[in-house]
């Protein structure tokens, strides 16, 4: 009974807010209004932005590049790391001279910084050209808060401590044609010492199985060939249905969709890495050869004071798995340098991991304190200059081996995905492999969206040249 409801409360509200975004639409829709978004920080960000950007161009706005030309702008923020905080702050600056010259300009901010009691205040207090601010539990929202503002003329905040209910069949602006992103899950239940994701993205929720592979239907008749799977931590999916349903289980049943070219998903925990989800990997012909496993240090003591509930040989175990099961994956992971207590035996250790796995790529950070986390107020903070130091030579080590891995594809064939013109040079397409990789290759703009043959001729450091084989010429 409990499931029926929070499926028709869901339904309902997204029905109120599409009523909301069919009534703006009279007032917009002739008047040439461009909004302007910028999203920072992970991969649910940019999928909460489409979602944005969709909602926005319903109502009858234009998308623009440029603020300047806006009549919204809209910043969707991330608070996982300071700077992130702080290009937010700047570009609010910026926002308040153009604010002057343009009074009508409707300025929103939404994401995980608003969800902290100390940014809020702060933005209340020093930043009251804002128009607009909003979390990450009420996204779907938008449309109602925007009306409110045009109504009354105050700024409006809408900040909720938690939210259960997910709302499904909101429009949704996708970036490419071709593949798209899919939440199966929201917030996290890990709480790594380090981590204001659960404070602000709240507890686990995973979505019910039809509604994934419904949204996935639908987008695959849509001319979607890649799919990536989102949460916060993918491998505990499930685990809040009233019918509890493993990630191994739902990755088959994605598997089984018609039309549907390519499997990905983010992001995974090592400690609910199952043996189960390794032979899902395995054996499903879509999935692409490629695992993001984090482990952000080396040492079993780190991660002891991380919270991450694993070892370093339970990691070294988990890889050795899942190298048995598929021998040519792609690995890449995330790694903090410099947590609260770290010795130099400790970073030692981290790079140990990074020589023994040979990792194809890695996501490398020098750790940032965040208020409100246990982390920020733990003894021995590592002073700068070693935090500097160590991180220089993890970057070395991890482009060495990333470097060489690269190497290992010249001369071979391999599946690419074509999605866009390079940005440098004209008449080159760049796309990725199935491992992620990058490549870039000469050929017509046509071959957008295709997963064609390419035979790799050289590499670099980060991405690979290749040509298309003779085949795909013709």
């Amino acid at each position: 009974m409990g499931k029926r409801q929070t499926i028709e409360i869901s339904t309902a509200e997204a029905k109120r807010q599409m009523d909301i975004i069919s009534q703006l639409s009279h007032h917009i829709k002739d008047k040439g209004l461009k909004y302007f978004t910028q999203t920072f920080g992970c991969q649910m960000n940019a999928h909460d932005s489409e979602k944005i950007q969709g909602m926005l161009t319903q109502m009858g706005y234009t998308e623009t590049d440029k603020e300047a030309e806006a009549d919204l702008i809209l910043y969707n923020t991330c608070c996982v790391r300071e700077n992130a905080e702080n290009k937010i702050f700047g570009k609010l600056g910026y926002l308040k001279k153009l604010k002057r010259l343009k009074p009508d300009l409707m300025i929103a901010l939404c994401g995980c910084m608003m969800q902290q009691d100390i940014i809020l205040e702060n933005l209340k207090k020093n930043y009251r050209h804002v128009d607009i601010i909003f979390g990450t539990y009420n996204i779907y929202k938008l449309p109602e808060l925007l009306q409110t503002r045009f109504e009354t003329g105050k700024k409006v905040i809408d900040i909720w401590d938690s939210h259960q209910d997910i709302v499904e069949d909101l429009p949704s602006e996708r970036k490419f044609l071709f593949k798209a992103c899919v939440n199966i899950m929201y917030g996290c239940n890990n709480f790594c010492t380090y981590c204001i994701v659960p404070y602000v993205r709240g507890r686990e929720r995973s979505r019910e199985p039809q509604d994934i592979l419904k949204e996935i239907r639908t987008l695959v008749e849509d001319g979607v060939k890649e799919i990536m799977l989102l949460g916060q931590n993918v491998n505990s999916y499930g685990k809040t249905l009233d019918t509890p349903m493993s990630f191994a289980d739902l990755i088959r049943e994605v598997n089984k969709i018609e039309g549907l070219e390519r499997i990905r998903f983010m992001t995974s925990h090592p400690k609910d890495l199952s043996d189960d989800l390794i032979a899902a990997m395995a054996e499903c012909d879509k999935v692409c050869n490629s695992l993001h496993l984090p482990f952000q240090a080396g040492s079993t003591n780190v991660l002891t004071r991380m919270n991450r509930r694993y070892t370093k040989e339970q990691y070294l175990e988990l890889v050795r798995k899942v190298k048995a099961a598929m021998p040519d994956i792609a690995l890449t992971t995330d790694i903090i340098v410099a947590f609260p207590g770290e010795t130099d035996e400790d970073f030692e250790e981290t790079m140990d991991v990074v020589r023994q796995v040979r990792f194809s790529g890695a996501f490398t950070f020098v750790y940032s304190k965040r208020t409100g986390t246990p982390a920020a107020t733990m003894e021995d903070q590592i002073p700068e200059e070693v935090s500097k130091e160590r991180f220089n030579r993890l970057l070395d080590l991890v482009n060495s081996t990333q470097a060489e891995h690269m190497q290992s594809f010249i001369g071979k064939v391999t599946d690419v995905l074509l999605e866009e013109v390079n940005k440098q040079d004209a008449t080159l397409l760049s796309g990725r492999t199935s491992e992620g990789i990058l490549v870039h290759v000469k050929a017509d703009q046509s071959f957008i969206g295709e997963i064609v043959n390419i035979k790799i001729i050289s590499a670099k450091t980060h991405y690979l040249m290749g040509e298309l084989v003779s085949d795909e010429c013709e």
